[in-house]
């Protein structure tokens, strides 16, 4: 045991935020805290850290305790470093102790030179027992720990001599986190550690974190990283702590399951009472039956009340529909430059992209920070101009755009107000009735835009988005400033929409769930990989393991090639058109699957057959065969142009 929290409170001007919380933290448990903005998760992580006190049990009951033989550490929002020190200077602050032991053994190395009988003794007796610890600690890898980590989160190719100073606030955090894992407490506390990282770097910091030794206490909005990592989680809930067991998706189906159950057996117990007191009001003045009814009095009075189902959580209403059916080539972008920046400060970050997307699609552009994902969106609107390639978009399409930054909104507009500019035929109580459904509501829709949290602005956007009913949506990390019930009804409204969607998204949960095709901005080239998410990790992975054999391949010296090596014999040449004819045909196979499957999708979506079970089911299966073989034709199509 690391931690044990027992009947702990903690309040603010009276209010409990924190109420009767206990729990346990054991070695090498993986546990991801979760619960709304302000609910206390922070307050929490603080207490066990101890720079935060708690309140106890009116009775003197509660408490914190931390094995004495245990570290905790903890990723702080603001970092924690020093600015003053470089970042090689930050990252061997961990080893002091080990520099210290390495310095001594160098002194006692010069010593023993000169030294004789009784005295060397000493000094060799010291040295080798400062050795063996220096050696057990693993001193002897110190420089390679820390640019393992410091590779691992993003700092490959920075100068180890660059100032903290110097950093941005995301640089920092991500430093942070790597000193944190260089040091290795037997307690990882991380607060939001994925808030500034790309994927690759999501990807380094889950693998490691798997095998990390000790144990990882998390809070985080990162759905797929909770997944991905945590055995346990902890939701906190009108200051309540509330343990489930598995990931988060576990979690998500066991507070379904329980909440359903809580209901039944809340709408039982109600109608049993109802009956008691019913009895109880028209038999205990009857003179006859009096004591009957105070019997029932004391049957009632020991019932233990079932808690009503929480129905408190409101969240938004977003529903994504449209009136125009687009024909089915919808965008055709061929050899076009993405750059940014105007005049001499223009910047070319990607040439020849070509892509095409077709009705019905749900696309997702992904790649490092900086890669040009934004400006991708922006070049087929035609909002930033292009001046090499073609980008067709064929009629009848109306987009919707959700723009990361909601920059297209006008800050000294109320919300309200930007409705009414936007749809000035739409009545008053139509207008309130529209934002309500995204929850601004009362005095908040009077507000201006630019006093909005992000989280409401973003709210106000998909507000927008309904009353536009475009057939094409382009959304730009549509998920940064929603809480997690948000982001999962925004899911749902995006899964249900049968039109075409374009998307740049760091939420992994949100692409995997969404998404249908990935395409990569990775070093100016864009990579197209035909199938959702979870294809997209694995295809990855393999290619970052052929980097691997590739690299260790290199080590090993090659023959000289033969000046004839070029040649090739009649029969190669055959096998040569055999092999492209057969890739040609696969292809077209591939391509009516994919018709099949966009069918089947859209015979399942249609509201007329949801009543019919039996067809639904038949439906699906069919719709999981033809997903089968797309995947046997992906696997023979790669095999034959590898």
């Amino acid at each position: 045991m690391i931690v044990s929290v027992e009947n702990i409170y903690k309040y603010y001007n009276g209010e409990p935020l924190l109420k009767d919380v206990s729990f346990t933290v054991e070695d090498k448990e993986r546990i991801g805290i979760i619960g709304v903005n302000g609910c206390g998760k922070s307050t929490l992580l603080r207490i066990l850290t101890g720079e935060e006190t708690f309140d106890k049990t009116p009775d003197g009951k509660g408490s914190v305790t931390v094995s004495s033989n245990k570290t905790i550490g903890i990723l702080k929002q603001n970092s924690g470093l020093d600015s003053d020190e470089s970042i090689i200077g930050e990252m061997k602050k961990p080893f002091a102790k080990l520099y210290a032991i390495l310095q001594r053994m160098k002194e006692l190395e010069g010593q023993m030179v000169t030294l004789h009988g009784a005295e060397l003794e000493q000094v060799s007796a010291e040295y080798s027992e400062l050795s063996a610890y220096f050696e057990a600690m693993d001193g002897y890898r110190i420089d390679v720990r820390i640019n393992t980590v410091l590779w691992g989160m993003g700092f490959g190719e920075v100068s180890r001599d660059r100032k903290i100073s110097t950093l941005s606030g995301g640089e920092k955090t991500r430093l942070a986190l790597a000193k944190l894992l260089i040091e290795q407490p037997d307690l990882l506390i991380l607060d939001e550690p994925t808030n500034h990282l790309d994927m690759a770097t999501l990807r380094w910091l889950e693998e490691h974190l798997k095998s990390y030794k000790g144990a990882i206490l998390v809070v985080s909005h990162d759905r797929y990283f909770l997944d991905k990592l945590v055995g346990r989680i902890f939701e906190i809930h009108k200051g309540s702590l509330r343990s489930y067991k598995g990931n988060y998706s576990a979690y998500v189906t066991q507070k379904k399951m329980n909440t359903e159950r809580q209901s039944k057996e809340y709408e039982l117990q109600q109608k049993e009472i109802a009956k008691l007191e019913d009895f109880i009001v028209r038999h205990k003045v009857r003179a006859t039956s009096a004591k009957a009814a105070k019997s029932k009095q004391h049957a009632l009075d020991r019932i233990d009340r079932v808690e009503k189902p929480d129905e408190s959580i409101k969240t938004p209403k977003i529903l994504l529909e449209y009136d125009i059916i687009p024909p089915k080539e919808l965008l055709s972008v061929e050899g076009c430059e993405l750059c940014v920046g105007t005049g001499d400060k223009r910047k070319l970050i990607a040439e020849n992209i070509s892509f095409n997307v077709r009705r019905g699609e749900k696309v997702a552009f992904v790649g490092v920070n900086g890669a040009g994902k934004t400006s991708l969106l922006k070049l087929v609107q035609g909002i930033i101009p292009h001046e090499k390639g073609r980008i067709k978009w064929a009629p009848n399409v109306k987009l919707s755009y959700f723009e990361q930054e909601h920059n297209y909104l006008h800050m000294g507009l109320t919300a309200f107000e930007e409705i009414q500019n936007r749809y000035p035929s739409m009545s008053e109580l139509l207008i309130r009735k529209s934002l309500a459904a995204v929850l601004l509501t009362g005095e908040d829709v009077f507000k201006p835009i630019s006093v909005l949290s992000g989280g409401e602005r973003a709210k106000l956007c998909f507000c927008i988005m309904s009353l536009n009913r475009g057939n094409v949506l382009i959304l730009d990390e549509p998920t940064n400033h929603l809480d997690i019930d948000s982001m999962e009804v925004l899911e749902d409204a995006l899964k249900q929409f049968d039109g075409t969607i374009i998307l740049v998204s760091h939420d992994r949960y949100l692409l995997s769930k969404v998404a249908s095709k990935i395409f990569e901005i990775d070093g100016g080239v864009l990579h197209e990989y035909c199938g959702g998410y979870e294809f997209y990790e694995t295809a990855k992975a393999l290619q970052e393991e052929e980097q691997i054999e590739n690299k260790q391949k290199q080590e090993v010296v090659k023959p000289p090639v033969k000046e004839n090596s070029g040649y090739r014999t009649r029969q190669q040449r055959a096998e040569d058109a055999k092999k492209r004819q057969r890739i040609s045909a696969v292809e077209k196979e591939i391509e009516q699957i994919e018709n099949a499957i966009s069918e089947l999708e859209q015979q399942i979506a249609d509201e007329k057959n949801a009543s019919d079970f039996e067809l639904i089911t038949s439906l699906c299966s069919q719709l999981e065969e033809q997903k089968n073989a797309l995947d046997e034709k992906m696997e023979e199509w790669a095999q034959l142009d590898g």
